[in-house]
């Protein structure tokens, strides 16, 4: 159940961020709103999930990590943002990064 509700912080914490990158630096009023939710939503989320008793350098670790990763994918989707070799080279290293947290987490 945990990683369930941090599931859903970074889900919402990309939607965030791409809604603030869809808002033109708040320029666009209608992504106001969808940004403050979003990210209130995020940090309710993360929150739960550390009230459900993940420790706090697994979750934030791969609520950061894999949020930079998903949003540059997203980027990349929405925006069509440049998503170079090496952006993808780090995008595969964050994800073996999370894999090995994910690994530590289970040993302890």
């Amino acid at each position: 159940m945990t990683w369930l509700i941090l599931t859903g912080a970074i889900l919402t914490e990309v939607a965030a961020t791409l809604s603030l990158r869809a808002s033109e630096g708040l320029r666009k009023k209608r992504w106001i709103a969808p940004v403050a939710v979003f990210y209130v939503t995020a940090f309710s989320l993360l929150t739960l999930a550390l009230a459900h008793g993940m420790p706090v350098g697994i979750a934030y670790g791969i609520w950061a990590a894999s949020g930079v990763a998903l949003t540059a994918v997203g980027a990349r989707v929405f925006f069509q943002e440049r998503l170079t070799w090496r952006m993808t080279a780090g995008i595969v290293l964050i994800a073996i990064g999370v894999f090995v947290i994910e690994l530590g987490s289970q040993a302890h």
